[in-house]
């Protein structure tokens, strides 16, 4: 019966609008980086547990009544429990030497992985009604994670993890220690460790963090679906472990193709630029004939010379006689993105994001866009988020009609089993109005100049 939205005491972060008003009023906030940084962890181990609670009660989901061997979860479940013996790990090792420092930082990584990575890519195998085999091993999963996190933090938070651990054990174990501080330690289960999926899962986390990267510079919201990502990584093994998790990629970045290429100059243009500050103390009299040399490079020698560049860290020239290696200290490589493209680059791995939004892109990301707003309103509303509701929207012919053609998946992504889209507000919603709003331009300018208003209601 825990509510953990209501069990939140401490205080909330203040934000910068709140910092600048106290400065205003002459009463500064002064918070230091290590409570900022302090307070945000707690709110994401709070927020995961509040997760977990939430939907476990809805399914009455009790972790004491199922088992699931590791070997038949998903790879994204084996994943995160490799991860989470590496961290039980390093905060054994860290605290026999008495060092709290490394311990706090490897859970801190843990919990980003757990929130940032797991939690979301689980959301839609616990979101779905059904409790299939997939969503008892995400539930199983997540609450190993909590329930071991509890423990490790036990030693640094005594009271919140005490809190946490009566709800998420002793309340539904009644032979479980008496509290969190009772309990045995975490023990590393070395056979769940697993180098290469784990080494996997970064390349794809990598990769999908160039990708935001790139819709951060095209300024393309997530929620526009787009056509195309092509990338290149530096190595075979990696190009294979790439093609085989790409769904992931493609649900991460909202894209319908993934493309791997061995050649990137279809997407991107590169100039090379000497650093003469950093050649000058080495090189000495060869400078400028060092720049001659670059000068004379014709297109595609340049070209190629970036390329090579970019992938062994070094340049070979023969200068006035003599052999010099030029690295990628001394020289920088320029990458310029051809019309059509966004692109992101680090050490060798580069994404070209193809940015031209066709209609059918652009209706898709309307619709998504919409649904995200009427998924505000129903908080606003204090529906549950169990809660099966009507819905309607009224508006013109041009957008009634494209709502009509997504209708299925808007009424399965808000949960409306009744679900009505009109251009005349006459039509009157079989449903108790609960909560309405109009959407106009201002308010949500993603809509394109349409103008929209949204009815909630119970059924």
């Amino acid at each position: 019966n825990h509510v953990p939205e209501q069990n939140l005491n401490f205080p909330r972060i203040p934000t910068e609008e709140d910092i600048e008003k106290s400065v205003q009023t002459g009463l500064p906030v002064r918070l230091s980086d290590k409570w900022m940084l302090v307070r945000r962890t707690l709110d994401k181990i709070w927020n995961i547990y509040s997760f977990f609670i939430s939907y476990a009660n809805i399914d009455k989901f009790d972790p004491t009544q199922y088992q699931l061997p590791v070997a038949q979860r998903s790879e994204l479940d084996r994943w995160i429990l490799s991860e989470l013996q590496v961290t039980i790990k390093e905060v054994t090792e860290g605290l026999e030497r008495y060092d709290s420092v490394k311990p706090t930082a490897s859970i801190q990584v843990f919990l980003d992985d757990l929130s940032n990575w797991y939690l979301r890519r689980s959301r839609e195998r616990i979101w779905k009604p059904a409790l299939d085999t997939d969503k008892v091993a995400a539930y199983l999963t997540l609450y190993e994670c909590l329930t071991t996190l509890v423990t490790l933090l036990a030693p640094f938070m005594p009271f919140m993890t005490e809190e946490l651990y009566q709800n998420l054990v002793h309340s539904v174990n009644e032979n479980a220690p008496l509290s969190v501080h009772l309990c045995d330690w975490p023990q590393v289960k070395e056979e769940l460790i697993d180098e290469q999926l784990t080494n996997e899962t970064h390349l794809v986390m990598h990769i999908v963090g160039l990708g935001r990267s790139a819709r951060e510079k095209a300024q393309i919201r997530v929620r526009q679906p787009l056509n195309a990502l092509y990338v290149r990584v530096p190595s075979l093994a990696e190009e294979a472990a790439l093609y085989r998790l790409s769904e992931q990629v493609l649900e991460e970045l909202n894209i319908k193709r993934l493309l791997l290429i061995n050649d990137s100059s279809d997407m991107l243009s590169y100039t090379l630029k000497p650093q003469v500050k950093v050649l000058g103390p080495k090189f000495g009299h060869l400078v400028q004939k060092i720049l001659t040399k670059f000068k004379a490079l014709d297109p595609h020698g340049a070209q190629e010379a970036a390329k090579l560049l970019l992938e062994t860290g070094s340049l070979n020239f023969t200068v006035d006689g003599q052999q010099i290696e030029l690295t990628s200290d001394e020289v920088e490589v320029v990458a310029t993105a051809r019309p059509g493209f966004v692109t992101a680059e680090e050490r060798g791995y580069i994404v070209a994001l193809e940015t031209t939004i066709t209609p059918q892109l652009r209706e898709e990301g309307l619709v998504r866009d919409l649904t995200h707003f009427v998924q505000d309103m129903r908080k606003k509303a204090n529906f549950s988020i169990e809660d099966h509701i009507g819905l309607a929207f009224y508006t013109n012919v041009e957008l009634a009609q494209m709502l009509q053609d997504y209708s299925s998946v808007i009424a399965s992504e808000t949960l409306a089993d009744n679900l009505l889209i009109s251009i005349d507000h006459k039509d009157t919603p079989s449903f108790n109005e609960v909560y309405r709003e109009t959407i106009s331009p201002t308010s949500l300018k993603k809509l394109d100049g349409y103008m929209v208003e949204v009815v909630l209601g119970k059924l």
